[in-house]
């Protein structure tokens, strides 16, 4: 096994390579939204798959927020950061689905709240390989970075509390489609609990290894938040909106039946 461990020797010279600088704050770029509700206060977007949410290493552009600087223009929560104005939760960058986004602080601050005390309520639909047993149930698992992977999130003793509520919803050939809601909003949490008790998602490379590969090609884990729930942040209504399955979603589970 080779070592990438090298002796410094007196007298050796050391050369560091900078990469070149990025700008700090994203740019505005015209990337389509599909937008399920907006008004002066936030808007409702519905993510495809393979969209970022907001600028990181190896994704510095391309991203939800780039798309949103372009479409609101100045008028995003500046409580994120310049990095993520106007996000207040996020999706992974393979699943698809409902994100709720502030155009002000008071707004941003409205909707942090509701995350925080779990009345902002999120559904996701998963497909997930065998059948869950229990059919529904708690996931009080806590998650962490994985001891070993530190790109991985796993449950671990010291990680932080993390709930995710399911139900076994259509029992499919090999696999099925369970709704999962989320009671806390932890990195990957669907994904890890549920790999977690045996019963990865469909297609998904980080947590789901080893098991067979989709039926039909899936460029993505098989994960879609399909309702969220809240109260709007200034006027008080409740508010509910759903998303229905995405087209290679909805192939998916054709095939599996």
């Amino acid at each position: 096994m080779t070592s990438n461990k090298t002796d410094v020797a007196r007298g050796d010279q050391i050369e560091i390579i900078l990469p070149p600088p990025v700008p700090a704050e994203p740019r505005a770029q015209a990337i389509a939204l599909k937008i399920v509700f907006e008004d002066e206060h936030m808007l409702v977007i519905d993510k495809p798959a393979g969209l970022v949410v907001h600028p990181a290493p190896g994704s510095p552009d391309g991203t939800l927020v780039n798309a949103l600087l372009a479409h609101c223009s100045e008028t995003l929560s500046g409580i994120g950061g310049v990095a993520r104005p106007g996000i207040v939760h996020r999706l992974d960058k393979d699943t698809s689905g409902l994100m709720v986004v502030a155009k002000h602080d008071r707004a941003h601050q409205g909707l942090s709240a509701q995350l925080l005390d779990r009345s902002l309520g999120r559904t996701y639909l998963a497909f997930v390989w065998g059948t869950p047993t229990p059919r529904a149930g708690k996931i009080d698992a806590p998650i962490g970075r994985h001891p070993v992977d530190r790109k991985k999130m796993a449950v671990v003793k010291s990680g932080r509390s993390a709930v995710t509520h399911y139900e076994v919803l259509e029992i499919l050939d090999g696999a099925s489609l369970v709704k999962c809601k989320l009671e806390t909003g932890r990195t990957h949490q669907i994904r890890v609990h549920l790999s977690h008790i045996g019963h990865p998602l469909v297609g998904d490379p980080v947590y789901g290894k080893g098991r067979r590969p989709p039926p039909i090609p899936l460029a993505r884990q098989a994960l879609h938040a399909t309702e969220i729930r809240f109260i709007h942040p200034v006027t008080g209504k409740p508010m509910t909106f759903h998303s229905d399955l995405p087209p290679d979603l909805s192939a998916l589970q054709s095939v599996l039946i």
